[in-house]
């Protein structure tokens, strides 16, 4: 089960994660609305979504952390899925928005001012997120929460786009204008990709996707290096939040007690336990 340490580690990624996102959308606000730049509206379209998706998945793994109940005797794991599938449709509806206006600013285009102020912004926003994605990258690293790892991956993606906007940005500066509303575009379809992958990864875990076949053939590979299991089948995986849900059948010896099939089936679940320590394992015995 997850520990009181990964427990903070994880909530504290998800405020730093809000915290950067809140930052970067006033301050891109500001510089947005004196330069009129597509690209950096973009950004400022990505940082609102970033603030309300960090703000989601805040919540989510609040909930999702909270321990089984009577009422949910398997966790609220699901509730980072349900965050993810919401941010899915905000991003989609961000990346129509901006790419509506790249067609219109590249049909009538309009100058960039203030330029300068924008190349400042984007830089520094480069660099926040550099050390936020460093940070979430810590913080996998000691707890593999699914919810962080899919917020960071989220906010490498941020990179790219601040890259793009500040070469948009720097080839205004030299009368390139045209190419501002062809990098916010571009973008958009950027995220219109980004939001179809979230969407879909959260559903793939609503509807129970069993886990990587790598992954459960290690599984069924150690549960057979108990010398008595002498087969194993049936054996059926999902994900929930940071929780791994393990069910599997071992074929034992029908001239065992009870008490012997058992103790070999505890011994597989601890195992499997060391080697995921977030799994919840359920294994049922059959004689054989």
């Amino acid at each position: 089960m997850i520990t009181t340490k990964q427990t903070t580690l994880i909530k504290m990624a998800a405020v730093a994660s809000v915290t950067t996102a809140i930052v970067l959308l006033l301050i891109k606000a500001v510089v947005w609305w004196f330069s009129g730049s597509v690209s950096l509206l973009a950004g400022l379209a990505d940082s609102a979504l970033d603030s309300l998706a960090s703000l989601l998945n805040l919540i989510a793994i609040t909930i999702a952390l909270r321990p089984a109940d009577f009422n949910h005797r398997f966790g609220h794991g699901k509730a980072e899925a349900l965050a993810g599938l919401a941010q899915s449709v905000f991003i989609l509806i961000s990346a129509l928005f901006i790419c509506w206006e790249g067609i219109k600013h590249l049909i009538n285009p309009v100058a960039i001012e203030n330029t300068h102020w924008g190349i400042v912004v984007m830089a520094f926003s480069l660099m926040v997120t550099l050390i936020l994605v460093s940070f979430q990258r810590h913080v996998i690293k000691q707890t593999g929460s699914t919810a962080i790892t899919a917020d960071s991956l989220h906010y490498k993606t941020d990179i790219l786009v601040n890259i793009s906007i500040l070469c948009a940005l720097f080839l205004s500066l030299y009368g390139w204008q045209g190419f501002d509303a062809i990098f916010g575009i571009l973008i958009s379809f950027y995220i219109l990709w980004s939001a179809l992958e979230v969407g879909k990864e959260a559903v793939e875990i609503l509807m129970d996707k069993e886990l990587p076949k790598k992954v459960t053939d290690e599984m069924i590979q150690i549960a057979k290096s108990i010398p008595q299991v002498i087969n194993v089948h049936d054996l059926k995986t999902r994900k929930s939040g940071t929780q791994w849900f393990i069910q599997l059948h071992v074929e034992l010896a029908s001239t065992m007690t009870l008490d012997e099939a058992h103790r070999h089936c505890i011994v597989v679940r601890k195992l499997l336990q060391e080697r995921w320590p977030s799994s919840d394992v359920i294994i049922h015995a059959d004689p054989r």
